[in-house]
């Protein structure tokens, strides 16, 4: 019975965290949209990364930056938009039709 709670701890943290990848010194991170949250929020990646959200809502969602740096297309049930950060900062955004769905990308 411990081995399984154990399991079932574990599946639960991985499903937390973001998906992350390394190709040379980029890497790639994902970022789901769920119940109207951006996950994970705030997440921290190097220069070069590439962050994809995917939109797992039944619902449409976009993601925009403040500073329009970035702008994705209204969202879909599984449809992604990616987004390769090559500047340090610290970068807000949200969805536009629901506004009060707010999240950061630091990018170090």
């Amino acid at each position: 019975m411990k081995s399984y709670v154990l399991l079932l701890a574990l599946t639960v943290l991985s499903a937390a965290l973001p998906c992350r990848s390394s190709a040379g010194s980029a890497s790639s991170v994902t970022i789901k949209i769920q119940n109207f949250t951006y996950n994970p929020n705030p997440i921290t990646v190097p220069v070069g990364a590439t962050v994809t959200w995917v939109n797992t809502d039944i619902v449409p969602h976009d993601v925009v930056s403040d500073d329009k740096t970035f702008k994705s297309k209204l969202l879909e049930k599984d449809e992604h938009f990616s987004y390769v950060f090559s500047k340090p900062g610290t970068y807000h955004y949200v969805c536009s039709i629901h506004p009060k769905m707010t999240a950061n990308v630091i990018v170090q």
